[in-house]
C-alpha cells in the first residue's frame, strides 16, 4: 500500500511540473518596424535581426500602434509577447 501511494504522489508530482512553463523571459530591444492586429504579431529590428513575435490576450501593449517606427523593449516568453514599452533612451 506504501508503494501504491509513494507512486501516484510521484505521478501527480512530475504532471504538475511538467504542466508548469520553463519562466525563461527574452528581452528585445529594438525598432517596432511592423504591427499586424489580424494577425495578432510584431516585427522587432535588432540590428540586422529581425525578430517575429505573436501577441496574446495577456499581452500588455497599450498604445502599441503609436510605438510603430520606435525603439521598444519588448519582453516575451516562446516567442509569446508579454509586454512592449517604449525603450529607455
Amino acid at each position: 500500500m506504501k508503494k501504491l501511494i509513494v507512486l501516484i504522489s510521484a505521478v501527480c508530482m512530475m504532471a504538475g511540473s511538467a504542466h508548469a512553463g520553463c519562466g525563461k523571459k527574452v528581452t528585445n530591444t529594438g525598432t517596432l518596424t511592423k504591427y499586424d492586429a489580424a494577425k495578432k504579431t510584431i516585427v522587432v529590428k535588432e540590428g540586422d535581426k529581425m525578430v517575429s513575435l505573436r501577441l496574446t490576450p495577456q499581452s500588455k501593449v497599450d498604445g502599441i500602434k503609436g510605438m510603430l517606427n520606435k525603439k521598444v523593449t519588448v519582453t516575451s516568453e516562446h516567442k509569446k509577447v508579454d509586454s512592449v514599452k517604449p525603450a529607455a533612451s
